[in-house]
């Protein structure tokens, strides 16, 4: 268990061209059990992951009881507008269960308590731990940055108005975002393949996070289906 937050280039360095596996499910899945998702986060570890992400307090807490690796940390309320992480209080308690950092979504979109990304920042610093950026946009990844973000993610794009559509890595945000800010990128976001996660490394990304490529059999389950009912 990774007992106290370490430094941002710390941090950075043990992520260097490295994975993070996210390990979640949604509500309703099969897989949506403390349990299951904590023996996810394991078996990344013994897959050679650099760190795990996981959504929740009692999740980050027993996640973090289990491996031995960073625990990036995040709290899901909501499923519309700013849920990801939405205020100070949802931050608090994902570093109170054991995160070392707490992803937060930092687009421009109002918060719903009319809190301010630059207020859960400060927190979250003064509670010992770090901040992962969630944005969508390249302008939102330079705010996020001014506003002292120690990472920041490309997980919500194609998921906000005004960001792209795609199927595939926003590849040419992950660049745009490596050029613009000193602060360390992740790459997140629709990344299916090896090659995919290989690709967002050598646009400038620093680590890159998979989710459903990897822990998510309901959907992976549901893209053959689809496939083989053409």
């Amino acid at each position: 268990m990774t007992s106290s937050a370490p430094q941002p280039s710390g941090l950075a360095a043990l992520l260097k061209g490295r994975l993070i596996v996210s390990c979640q499910a949604p509500p309703g899945d099969p897989m949506r059990h403390t349990g299951t998702l904590v023996r996810m986060a394991r078996a990344a570890q013994a897959g050679g992951a650099a760190a795990v992400r996981v959504n929740g307090p009692e999740v980050v807490a027993a996640a973090a009881a289990a491996v031995d690796l960073p625990v990036i940390g995040l709290w899901k309320d909501g499923g519309t507008g700013v849920y990801i992480t939405p205020s100070v209080r949802h931050a608090l308690a994902v570093v109170e269960a054991g995160a070392v950092v707490v992803a937060a979504d930092a687009t421009a979109r109002p918060r719903p308590d009319g809190s301010t990304f630059t207020e859960l920042v400060a927190a979250v610093h003064e509670a010992g731990a770090l901040v992962m950026a969630d944005v969508s946009t390249l302008g939102e990844g330079r705010e996020a940055a001014a506003q002292g973000a120690d990472f920041v993610s490309t997980t919500l794009s194609g998921y906000v108005p005004g960001s792209p559509r795609q199927t595939a890595p926003d590849l040419r945000l992950v660049t745009e975002l490596a050029a613009s800010v000193r602060t360390p990128v992740i790459a997140e976001g629709r990344i299916a393949t090896p090659a995919q996660a290989a690709d967002a490394l050598a646009a400038g990304a620093l680590s890159v996070v998979v989710g459903t490529a990897i822990t998510a059999p309901t959907a992976l389950t549901r893209r053959f289906v689809d496939e083989l009912a053409g």
